[in-house]
């Protein structure tokens, strides 16, 4: 009699047992997903081929370039390296002081029991808000008694200021997660909350850091209203006012004018390839906690 039972259960268990469908590849949305793709990275594709096509007019660019020749990227990198210099510099020297006055307001909006600070971090998500031709004209007026006008310092602050909100937000928004009792363990050590905040909240925030640091350093590369307004002369020019400058006296030559602006997009396309899970990480953390 067990073994009718036994059949029994077993056929009942096979007959409710339902094989596990394949999952179909759904190939609409890979086809969308392509499609979109590729219009978004067509402006790119015809930068690069434009460049690669040395004295032909905008209208007469072909689809492949018929021979690759780098005489735009020659002329380009001639007249522009020095200015390229002058971003990279700029851009990370912005992300040094935003990184390191953002940390502290960060940890302290988050870890201690400041009277208004909720205000405080909606009075910096306001400041975004603030049109930046309003923020350079009230800069430069500053600037100039000063004397940070047409000065390494001055363009450096400025582009700072493009990240700062943005990454005390979210280096907040990962220093509130972090557990009370790591903190306190940290203290009952003999750690100060400097040294707590140095060596246990920072490298608990990486991500969030690597993702402010990133984005700041965009900010300052692709930064052209502060470059335009607190520089006078040729002292300091970042390659956006470059190539502001450059095509004005090329407008004819688009080859070579592409050629400057890929060569501009270099650096920030690698950065961005070698933090994107860094990125990732971040602004998804920051979202969840």
């Amino acid at each position: 009699m067990s073994s009718n039972v036994g059949s029994t259960a077993g056929s009942t268990a096979g007959r409710g047992a339902r094989p596990a469908r394949a999952k179909r590849p759904d190939y609409l949305s890979s086809a969308v997903g392509a499609v979109l793709l590729a219009v978004l990275l067509f402006p790119l594709y015809w930068m690069v081929n434009t460049a690669l096509q040395p004295g032909a007019a905008l209208a007469e660019v072909r689809w492949l370039p018929q021979t690759l020749d780098l005489g735009n990227f020659r002329r380009a990198w001639s007249s522009q390296a020095d200015n390229l210099l002058t971003s990279i510099l700029v851009a990370l020297g912005a992300v040094a002081v935003c990184l390191a006055l953002a940390a502290p307001a960060a940890y302290a909006l988050a870890r201690f029991r400041l009277r208004g600070a909720r205000t405080v971090v909606f009075g910096t998500l306001i400041t975004q808000m603030v049109p930046g031709i309003v923020v350079a004209n009230a800069l430069y007026n500053a600037y100039v008694e000063l004397n940070l006008v047409n000065s390494y310092l001055g363009l450096i602050l400025a582009d700072a200021s493009l990240g700062l909100p943005f990454t005390i937000i979210l280096l907040r928004a990962f220093m509130v997660s972090i557990p009370e009792e790591v903190l306190e363990a940290g203290m009952v050590d003999g750690a100060g909350r400097w040294l707590v905040m140095l060596r246990i909240a920072l490298p608990m925030s990486r991500n969030a850091l690597i993702t402010g640091g990133l984005f700041t350093f965009l900010f300052a590369w692709s930064d052209f209203l502060f470059a335009l307004t607190l520089n006078t002369t040729d002292a300091v020019k970042p390659v956006t006012l470059g190539i502001y400058e450059y095509l004005g006296a090329h407008v004819g030559d688009w080859g070579a004018v592409m050629a400057v602006a890929t060569l501009s997009s270099v650096p920030a396309a690698v950065l961005l390839v070698l933090a994107q899970r860094y990125v990732a990480a971040g602004i998804s953390g920051g979202s969840i906690k």
